[in-house]
């Protein structure tokens, strides 16, 4: 029996949501998946764990596949549905949210490799309590701007610009008391240095948490709250 048009139509709307439900899923799980890694290479610098911290280094190759292959989904779904208002500003979102969730695997690769150098040190070279404390700040705008991409809660991904400001002033606090330490220890000037890249990772880090919430905000509203629009009144 031949389908109706009505029945077709359907068929292929559904197909359609499938579809976007699906590379959402991936890019989420993708999420997941930067989250943890992040989160072993804070590990691998206060336990002073270097296979943890090679571990981290090797897995970047699969965050890089992820990117690639949510990428290549996104495209094929613009070219086949042509999709518009806010079907296409949802697979836009997620391919900006995937390049920057790429980045910060390459920023938690970098740690992990400041976490290899810190470890030939021994015992906290220098203070690192800063650190820890801002990498726990970065970590959770991470899985907050995650969070809100999965619910599509735009005043969620708002309130994240104020946690990077926080981590702005965090990092560069910890400049100026790396240069004291330095300067008090001129000797220790090569691993303040790796101790300032990996802070300037985390910085980075807060930057592309923040830029995922931007993308959600455009995602829901059709608004870049990045240029510092309030969210639309209800």
């Amino acid at each position: 029996m031949a389908r109706s048009a009505d029945d077709t139509s359907s068929h292929i709307s559904r197909q359609f949501s499938h579809e976007l439900e699906r590379v959402r899923t991936h890019m989420l799980r993708m999420g997941g998946q930067v989250e943890k890694h992040l989160g072993d290479a804070l590990r691998s610098v206060a336990e002073h764990d270097s296979q943890l911290a090679q571990r981290v280094i090797d897995e970047d190759l699969l965050i890089d596949r992820l990117e690639r292959e949510i990428d290549i989904e996104c495209s094929l779904i613009i070219a086949r549905r042509q999709p518009a208002a806010g079907d296409l500003r949802l697979v836009l979102a997620i391919i900006k949210a995937v390049r920057d969730l790429e980045r910060i695997g390459d920023e938690a690769s970098r740690i992990a490799r400041s976490a290899l150098r810190l470890a030939e040190e021994g015992e906290d070279p220098v203070h690192l309590g800063e650190f820890h404390q801002m990498g726990e700040r970065v970590l959770a705008m991470v899985k907050q701007a995650l969070d809100a991409f999965a619910r599509m809660d735009a005043e969620a991904a708002a309130a994240i610009a104020g946690e990077d400001i926080e981590v702005d002033t965090e990092y560069h606090a910890a400049i100026r008391t790396m240069v004291t330490h330095m300067t008090e220890y001129p000797e220790s000037a090569e691993v303040v240095l790796i101790v300032l890249w990996a802070f300037r990772a985390l910085e980075r880090i807060g930057d592309h948490a923040k830029n995922i919430s931007e993308h959600v905000s455009y995602m829901v509203i059709g608004v870049n709250l990045g240029i510092g629009r309030p969210l639309p009144k209800k």
